[in-house]
Formats: structure tokens, sequence, C-alpha cells
């Protein structure tokens, strides 16, 4: 049937009729079609015949329309029918009229933050489902994503996805499948073991380049590529664009963090660092006349003495960044009161000040725990000056669009401090005593 060419007269698969071809990818070419039936235009990607005589290949082709059939969701591009026309395999899929966000890079060169987290907010919606359902892609990068006219981001070509929890899976152990400057450097040395945490990478490493403008590790080959990025040896973001926000600089690094254990642990968590706030619905005690939006922390000084105090977030990370609460991996934190109070690392709000992206721990050694940037000792803690009260952060059913506007408000008390001036002093007398006590005892 000729399918390499389309000139004057229109030829179809199926019942489609091929009007023009719209990309070439690795599985074949891409053509606009219309459906004979109902006219219905669909996007059709036809494989060449000397691919169709390769069963791993084949039987890539056809995973592609499984996967992509059985994820029905906005933001990934919909397959509709599996068929064969004249020995010759095609996949018909949902047309999105508009460009691939490779497309839009080359034009723009580089987008603004907010139209980056948009854009890589929805590609990580329909990765959240995907990751549910136990699908891996294997393969997210600019040109895998598509907008459609009104700005919507589909996610598309999912030939390399893998099945985490079947055998479905045709890649050799040993094999990359996938884009080096976008790849997670674990996936390079086996793609058969690649799971959610490597598509975090892939997507990190695209928004790199949208906010930059710039290929991750641009100048490197395959295997140099690999080493930089197991030793991390990338070029911060915000060294590139001085104006970029200092959370998402820091949300990019650790989404490509070369240890896996490091990265956020799905694309839900991945969002919440960009945003700073939590997706997940929270239940919160707060009284009606417009009280600032307070946390309640839990922790242990140096000399074993347990904590309470309360406070606003911005206040909470000063006193982090200050040393003021000693080491923050030992801090839990409730909205409530009464808990319960699960560690900082677990809330996006402190979580930049806790977690740091981190090399590829190599055989043989043990990976050093992530140190909180606040000292070990505990200094005096001192109420701070209020500003203007933090607005409530949404609630979401999922992951949001776009980055919610933070807002701050710095206040931290130890909880339950009205407390006169005299037993003040006394405290302050104790706690010098005590320090000196513990001094002589523990200086040997």
């Amino acid at each position: 049937m000729g399918l390499d060419t389309l000139k004057g007269a229109m030829q179809s698969v199926g019942h489609y009729d091929l009007l023009e071809k719209i990309a070439e990818g690795g599985m074949g070419a891409i053509y606009r079609g219309r459906d004979q039936r109902n006219g219905q235009i669909v996007a059709i990607k036809i494989m060449p015949p000397h691919m169709a005589a390769n069963p791993t290949l084949l039987k890539r082709f056809e995973q592609e329309f499984k996967a992509a059939n059985k994820l029905d969701h906005p933001n990934i591009v919909r397959a509709l029918e599996f068929g064969e026309s004249a020995s010759t395999p095609f996949l018909v899929m949902e047309y999105v009229d508009g460009e691939s966000l490779g497309q839009k890079l080359d034009r723009e060169q580089r987008l603004s933050e907010t139209e980056a987290i948009r854009i890589i907010a929805q590609v990580a919606q329909g990765l959240h489902r995907a990751h549910k359902m136990n699908l891996v892609h294997r393969d997210v990068k600019p040109d895998n994503i598509l907008l459609d006219k009104n700005g919507t981001a589909k996610l598309a070509d999912l030939g390399l996805v893998k099945e985490t929890e079947t055998d479905l899976n045709l890649t050799k152990t040993g094999r990359g499948l996938g884009t080096p400057h976008f790849m997670a450097p674990e996936q390079f040395r086996n793609a058969k073991n690649a799971d959610a945490r490597c598509d975090i990478y892939s997507l990190g490493a695209t928004l790199y380049q949208l906010v930059t403008g710039v290929l991750p590790f641009k100048s490197s080959g395959p295997l140099d590529a690999w080493m930089k990025k197991i030793q991390n040896d990338l070029e911060e973001p915000k060294s590139i664009v001085p104006t970029l926000s200092d959370r998402v600089n820091w949300a990019i690094l650790r989404a490509m963090s070369a240890d896996p254990e490091k990265r956020p642990s799905s694309c839900r968590e991945f969002v919440e660092d960009l945003t700073g706030h939590s997706t997940r619905r929270v239940t919160t005690t707060r009284s009606t006349n417009n009280a600032p939006d307070l946390w309640y922390l839990i922790y242990q000084d140096e000399l074993g003495v347990t904590h309470t105090v309360k406070g606003s977030v911005s206040a909470i990370r000063r006193s982090l960044k200050d040393g003021h609460l000693g080491d923050a991996e030992n801090i839990r934190a409730s909205r409530s009161k009464t808990g319960p109070f699960h560690p900082l690392r677990d809330y996006p709000e402190f979580r930049d000040l806790i977690v740091t992206p981190a090399a590829l721990p190599m055989p043989g050694t043990t990976p050093t725990r992530v140190e909180a940037m606040a000292p070990t000792r505990t200094a005096p803690r001192e109420s701070v000056p209020v500003a203007a009260p933090m607005a409530t952060p949404s609630s979401h059913r999922g992951l949001p669009a776009v980055p919610p506007k933070i807002e701050l408000n710095p206040t931290v008390e130890e909880e339950g401090s009205g407390i006169g001036l005299g037993t003040w002093a006394l405290l302050l007398f104790l706690t010098a005593l005590s320090a000196g006590v513990a001094f002589f005892l523990f200086r040997g």
C-alpha cells in the first residue's frame, strides 16, 4: 500500500483515511487521519514493515496501545484502537491539535517559572495515575509531552511503558531504554528495574530544561552524562537563571538526585516540593477570629528535655535556619495540638530545609544520613515579632494545577508560655545549672 509517502491520492488503513504525516517517531510515522464512520480526526501511528517483522518490537507496539488504553486521564493521550492492515500494524490515538513541548521550547527557548510549573503539574497528574496503576513510562521528556490549543498538557508515547507487577517487560537486563539526558542514572544500567522514581527524575530534568532553556548535561555523551549523573555533577538551575525561586531550584535538584532514595517518592510529593504546600486534605482546629495558621512541634533538646512549641510556617522555618530548634531530624510536627505528629520531612512546608540531593552511593559504601540545616545545639527560644497572618493553604483531592501563592507569618513560641517573670528567671537559672552539670559529667 506504500505508506512511506502521501502524495496526491488519499490512502487509508482499516476504516481510517490518512490525511498527512505529522511526525516521525522511533516506532514509526504518525499521521493525522479521519475515521470514515463518523468523521472524527485522529492520530495514527503506523509501524514500518521491517520493524513489524521483529517480534519484540511488535510486542512493544501492542504494549503501547494496551497501556494508553488502560489509562483514561485528561493528561495522557488516549489510545482508541489497535489494528493491522495488509500486514502493517497501526495504532489509533487521540489527536492533539497543538504542538509538542519540545517544539514550544525550540520557539521560545525557555518558559517562565509559573508556566513551566503549570505544565509539569499537569504531566505529574497523568504520571501519578499511571504509577498508581503500576505503569512506569521510562521516557518522559519535552518531545513526549503534547500541548493542545488550550494549553492542556498530555503525556504521549507509551511505547517504553513497563508494568511493574507483571512480567510485561521488553527490556533486556543491562539496557537503558530512554533518552540519556533525561534518564535516571540507575536506568542507564538496567531499565528493567526502572520504577516511579525514574519517571520523577525525568520529570525534574524536563522542568530543568523548561526553566533554564538548557538541556541537562548538554555537552556530555551518554557515558559522560551517566558519570556526571551518579556524582550529582549538575549545574544548578538558579546559576543559569538567577531569578528562579529557591524552592523550585531545590525541587528540581531533589527530583534529579542521583540517589533514588533522596528523590520524591511520588509525583504528588514532587508537586508538593514545587509549591511548598501539602496536596492532602488535613483537619485543623482554628478559631474564627482570623487567627494565624499555626503548627505545633515536639522535640527534645540536648539535655533530653521535651519541648512543645507553636508557630507559623515562616517563624518555624526561620527558627530552623537559625538553629533555635536543634537537629531538625528529631522534630515532629502537626497541624493540631493533639497530633498526630510526624517528622518534619513529611511536610512540604519544611522539607526543603531537611532533605538535600545526594550522589549515588557506590557499591560497598554506606550513605550518610542527610543532616538538617540547623546545628545540633539548642539556643534559647524567643518570641519573634508577628507579621501579617498567613493565608490558609488550599486542600486538594488531587495534585494542584498551579502553585498556590505562599505567604508567611513568623511567630514561634513555647506552648503554654504564659509564665511570669519570676518563673522565667528560675527556669533560666535551672537551665544554666543543668548545662553546667552536664558539662562536667560528659566532658570526658
